[in-house]
């Protein structure tokens, strides 16, 4: 680790009166889309009010990513500041391999999905690592997904871990209800509910350490699949009226076009009330200036497949997808002893930009080496930083998403499918829906992308899909 530059900490918070060291409460959501929250969709058929006081208390990123499509990666992101790519940490884990493909339904694609690493490695420093090594409480809650025994929450750097495992969702015999079949998470009184319960763990974490400074990570298997509801709230929205169902098109699968679904609906208020635990705890304790509260979920909304009960337009696509509907995400900040509230902030920011800033926000050595960026010159001195941001999913998507690589700079996105090798080049500025490509018109701005793109996939020694030599051409032959 090495230590920020002395005069830029100066810079940040001359002026602030931050004497005491930042408390902080990162709050994960898993599948939840960009349109799915009131604060960037008043339209949405969801309530999001918690979540929206955040937005109305903090800052609003209006384009904020997750480092990949799916889950894992982006989750492994968010705990290394490292892009996924770096760490061969590209699918989420439990993905076939190359060689497990002859039984899933890949087995006769055009290409190999490339290997991955399925568990954090252990030798990148992560998050709570960092923070623990300056003294801070660190606690984790809920969905994991970053390996199995020897490689939980525990195993990098959380002190206390309330429902993490290697599973990617509530899979037990009452799902998100009791009995949660989870050997991190002990069931409570029958009828309990997952979320509630993440929270109110949460809450006791927070109350128990509220004298020390502390770093709670709250991760909510909540709203992936399976779509299951409280009976009440399903109730709620099964009654308010809805749009009628309209459907599209997207590569091979179909695509919902309209917000309707009331299981998911209610899955996001139930979400979104935990949520509202929290912040009236730091209310209560009188903690909520000087601790940081960040908000974001860990890839775009289920849209294509697995019960499509989502939406994401005008953002194409969602999850396992590149479109921005796979990749944009709700992202919030709230900091009141340092940060206005109300602020909305456009420029584009990533997953690696997480553990940076929040180190950054402690006064904390930075990782030696980080993909990201500490946000904070941005949001004090509104600097922004000018970069190329990157993605790579050398893999098929359960959603239908294929192989692909992605590079952003400044509105100019471009797309690398790895079946055909066509990139597509997008001006997000003028078309956020991905509907014109602009790659055969703008073929300067396409090639200087595409030569961004294989340097850095090159310099992070990115692993490729490679030829299936079991795929058969079902197109008709002349």
């Amino acid at each position: 680790m090495r230590l920020l530059g002395a005069l830029t900490l100066l810079l940040v918070f001359a002026g602030c009166r931050v004497t005491e060291p930042a408390n902080f409460v990162f709050i994960l959501a898993d599948d939840l889309g960009y349109m799915d929250v009131g604060a960037y969709n008043p339209n949405t058929f969801y309530e999001t009010p918690n979540i929206d006081r955040l937005a109305e208390e903090g800052v609003r990123f209006t384009q904020g990513y997750a480092a990949a499509p799916v889950c894992s990666p982006t989750r492994a992101s968010l705990m290394t500041g490292l892009y996924p790519a770096r760490m061969a940490t590209t699918d989420y884990f439990g993905a076939p391999q190359p060689d497990h493909v002859s039984t899933h339904w890949t087995r006769n694609k055009p290409l190999l999905p490339a290997r991955y690493e399925s568990q954090l490695p252990h030798n990148e420093v992560t998050l709570a690592e960092a923070f623990s090594a300056a003294g801070y409480r660190t606690f984790w809650a809920g969905k994991w997904h970053l390996g199995g025994e020897g490689s939980y929450p525990e195993d990098h750097g959380f002190d206390v871990n309330r429902g993490g495992w290697e599973a990617g969702g509530p899979y037990g015999r009452g799902n998100y209800f009791v009995p949660y079949d989870n050997p991190r998470l002990e069931d409570g009184p029958d009828g309990e509910h997952l979320p509630a319960r993440l929270a109110a763990e949460t809450v006791r974490f927070i109350g128990e350490n509220q004298g020390q400074p502390f770093m709670a990570f709250l991760s909510f298997y909540s709203v992936h699949t399976p779509l299951m509801a409280r009976t009440d709230l399903q109730a709620k929205y099964e009654a308010r009226p809805a749009s009628p169902e309209e459907w599209g098109i997207e590569g091979e699968r179909q695509v919902r076009l309209t917000q309707n679904h009331a299981v998911y609906a209610a899955m996001i208020e139930a979400m979104d009330q935990a949520v509202g635990t929290v912040l009236a705890a730091l209310d209560e304790l009188d903690l909520v200036r000087n601790t940081v509260v960040v908000f974001t979920s860990d890839n775009g909304g289920l849209s294509t497949s697995e019960g499509h009960p989502t939406s994401n337009l005008p953002l194409r696509a969602g999850k396992g997808w590149m479109y921005e509907g796979g990749i944009r995400e709700p992202l919030l900040m709230r900091w009141p002893a340092l940060l206005s509230g109300g602020r909305v902030e456009d420029t584009p920011v990533t997953s690696p930009d997480i553990m940076p800033t929040l180190l950054h926000m402690a006064r904390l050595p930075e990782p030696d080496f980080t993909d990201g960026v500490s946000l904070l010159p941005l949001l004090i001195e509104r600097r922004a930083p000018e970069r190329d941001i990157y993605w790579h999913y050398p893999h098929y998507g359960n959603q239908g998403g294929s192989p692909s690589s992605a590079v952003r700079r400044g509105d100019w996105k471009l797309i690398r499918f790895y079946e055909d090798g066509r990139e597509e080049l997008y001006n997000l500025a003028a078309d956020v829906s991905e509907s014109e490509d602009q790659a055969s018109n703008q073929r300067e701005i396409r090639d200087e992308l595409s030569r961004s793109l294989d340097v850095w996939l090159d310099q992070v020694n990115a692993r490729l899909p490679t030829p299936n030599p079991d795929h058969i051409d079902q197109l008709p032959h002349e």
